[in-house]
């Protein structure tokens, strides 16, 4: 395996663990907030969860390579 293929697989293991605990915040958080307005639909949820699966996993790459470049 090459350096780049690990950088590669590091980023994308990264990326995976971020999107779990996003989804895992925006189930947590978003969907009771939509509950608690009474205006929790299977789209509406799914969108939630989705976007906080995308932001977490932004934020954790981004985080990354932040750490990888001061190794550099």
């Amino acid at each position: 395996m090459t350096e780049e293929e690990k950088d590669k697989a590091k980023a994308a293991a990264v990326a995976s663990v971020g999107a779990g605990v996003g989804s895992a915040g925006g189930a947590t958080v978003g969907v009771l907030e939509l509950a608690a307005r009474g205006a929790a639909t299977g789209l509406s949820a799914g969108l939630v969860i989705g976007l906080g699966a995308a932001a977490g996993a932004g934020i954790a790459y981004g985080i990354y390579r932040i750490f990888k470049k001061r190794k550099s």
